[in-house]
């Protein structure tokens, strides 16, 4: 398989971590644009989102999005609000395979409630933030997926094992489809 693989999410649903996993399993190169954004800027997310705003972030994660799709073989992992500008997920589906890696609100909040590198829960109820952002996002994450999976308290290597499969069994069925289709 020589296509990109874009990895999609709430903040804490492990694309970073399921998708640096993949990506070696796979022989690919891994990608962060929340990462490659900092090493870029030489800041983190938080001085950008106090310095330029939400819109200011969104504009660079927009351009590194672009930028980093047009590569060959890669595996993406974007920020959590990347589908919200539909030219994101148009850039998305149109260079590869869409991974929605899903979690309960309860998941999410296990996993980011120490993390200080995430502005939008720095606010008194970072609970009720994550369930407002699964609420407006859910939707947005499943439009743009090619393949949902659904992580729940499943080990790192058990979903990269789930999305290989889930990957092999989408190829063939693309393959099949073109072969019925000429």
């Amino acid at each position: 398989m020589s296509e990109n693989i874009f990895f999609v999410g709430l903040m804490g649903a492990g694309k970073t971590t399921v998708g640096r996993l993949l990506a070696k399993h796979l022989n690919k190169t891994f990608y962060d644009t929340d990462h490659e954004i900092e090493r870029r800027t030489g800041v983190n997310i938080p001085l950008i989102f106090e310095l330029e705003g939400e819109a200011g972030f969104r504009k660079r994660e927009a351009a590194m999005i672009e930028e980093l799709s047009k590569l060959q073989d890669v595996v993406l992992a974007t920020g959590g609000g990347a589908v919200l500008l539909p030219e994101n997920r148009q850039t998305l589906k149109n260079n590869g395979t869409v991974i929605y890696l899903r979690a309960n609100v309860h998941d999410l909040w296990i996993r980011t409630r120490n993390d200080r590198n995430r502005p939008l829960l720095q606010t008194e109820n970072p609970k009720a933030r994550l369930e407002k952002l699964f609420a407006e996002r859910d939707a947005l994450y499943t439009e743009v997926a090619t393949i949902i999976v659904d992580t729940g308290g499943q080990a790192v290597g058990s979903i990269v094992h789930q999305i290989e499969q889930l990957l092999a069994k989408h190829h063939s069925n693309e393959i099949e489809n073109k072969h019925a289709n000429t």
